[in-house]
């Protein structure tokens, strides 16, 4: 009886001496994995549109120019059917896009963006041509929680759409072309707010965010407008190879309600979108950059574009 109590008293030390090790070496390659994921922080100057969630820092400046070509091959019905454009006809735009982030203090970022754009059109012996600013923008986010272990970076965005595009009034000569206003609409003040989400691991850094705004009302050419409230959700993620090179896919979501006219609702005027969009960066510590295609494989109400982007960055 000794002996077996012996025995078991052997066996339970061992066991418990067997788990403690275990434990600690647990608790060692997590810490060498969090290490390791702090560590790993390549350059990169993120996907497109969605939002990176790590900010700028404290008194940097980052700068960062996009520039579009989009060129049109049909539209989006009501009922989301694709209708493509009759030969001869032609509808392309060119957008220079400025955005700037400073970081205000440690957790708080402040941003601004300005959109310029060239359009272009042409329906049958008719042609329309206008350049001129879109609406703008300015953002605000605060970090949450910074990555740690599982946990993902978390920031809490905020932003604000300004209406300095042309909204009312058009030129029928210009075939709508003047009309620089956002595609949620133009002339409306829309504050929204949402969250940014990034993950490193290695060798991919995953990227997302979900944006939900709400337009004010504006008087459109006299009548009382308000835009229907609109979603913008994105999921990015990079692939990093060597030498400074990345790979990229994304896919973009729009969806926006009815708008309402003189406290009327107007059937079948939403909108939405869904885009992919594939690209190749190369980066380091100074200069991030990016080349990359879009294509809108659905939508409704909407232009279905396909577009070239370049853009890089500089952070001072």
């Amino acid at each position: 009886m000794k002996m077996i109590v012996r025995k078991h008293m052997i066996i339970s030390r061992w066991c418990f001496l067997t788990v403690f090790l275990f434990y600690n070496c647990y608790l060692a390659a997590c810490a060498e994995e969090t290490k390791s994921i702090e560590e790993w922080n390549p350059p990169s100057v993120g996907p497109v549109v969605t939002w990176t969630a790590p900010l700028t820092g404290v008194g940097k400046l980052a700068v960062q120019p996009f520039f579009f070509y989009n060129r049109t091959r049909g539209y989006f019905d009501d009922d989301g059917h694709y209708h493509g454009f009759a030969p001869g006809e032609k509808k392309y735009q060119y957008q220079q896009v400025l955005l700037l982030k400073y970081g205000v203090i440690d957790r708080l970022e402040f941003a601004g963006e300005a959109i310029f754009q060239e359009s272009y059109i042409k329906l049958g012996d008719e042609k329309g041509h206008t350049n001129g600013f879109s609406d703008s923008y300015l953002y605000l986010r605060y970090c949450v929680t910074e990555e740690k272990d599982w946990l993902p970076y978390t920031v809490a965005h905020f932003q604000l759409k300004m209406p300095t595009g042309k909204y009312q009034h058009a030129d029928p000569d210009r075939l709508g072309t003047d009309l620089m206003g956002a595609i949620s609409g133009g002339g409306s003040w829309d504050p929204g707010f949402g969250i940014n989400l990034t993950k490193k691991l290695k060798p991919l850094i995953f990227h997302a965010d979900v944006i939900c705004s709400f337009p004010q009302e504006v008087k459109v050419d006299g009548v009382k407008t308000i835009y229907g409230t609109y979603l913008n959700y994105d999921f990015g993620v990079e692939y990093f190879l060597p030498k400074g090179f990345n790979l990229m896919f994304e896919v973009n979501g729009f969806a926006q309600g009815d708008l309402k006219a003189n406290g009327d609702r107007i059937p079948a005027s939403d909108n939405g979108y869904f885009i992919i969009s594939p690209g190749i960066g190369w980066s380091c510590k100074k200069l991030q950059t990016l080349l990359a295609y879009q294509r809108v494989l659905v939508g409704t109400n909407v232009d279905a574009n396909d577009s070239i982007v370049f853009t890089c960055m500089m952070t001072f």
